[in-house]
């Protein structure tokens, strides 16, 4: 069982930053996809970024492209989103997850959730 340790979330005013990270158990993590989504209150959950550890392969939304970046260290065996330039709707419960890609197409694991909250 991989677990996934999200921190980092807060209140911040539009237009600044916030640094999200995740910490995992997977002991071999090389294969795994780790990925960042949101759920705003009453609406669904979306797909933020992605990244494949392997390749360092990253994937983002439309809606964060040029002001969010996901990275990785394999050293901590975490990941991490910077956010920048946040907006009133980027405010959301992020979550991480993973999946291992040589056993899985879909994620897997999730993280309890980290709540970002951006005042206008």
């Amino acid at each position: 069982q991989v677990q996934l340790v999200e921190s980092g979330g807060g209140l911040v005013q539009a237009g600044g930053s916030l640094r999200l990270s995740c910490a995992t158990s997977a002991r071999t993590i090389y294969w795994y996809c780790m990925g960042w989504f949101r759920q705003a209150p009453g609406k669904e959950r979306e797909f933020v970024a992605a990244i494949q550890w392997s390749t360092g392969t990253t994937y983002y939304a439309d809606s964060v492209k040029g002001r969010f970046t996901i990275s990785r260290d394999n050293a901590k065996n975490s990941a991490y989103l910077q956010m920048n330039s946040l907006k009133p709707e980027d405010t959301a419960i992020y979550y991480c997850a993973a999946y291992n890609e040589l056993t899985s197409s879909r994620y897997d694991y999730w993280g309890q959730g980290t709540q970002v909250t951006v005042s206008s």
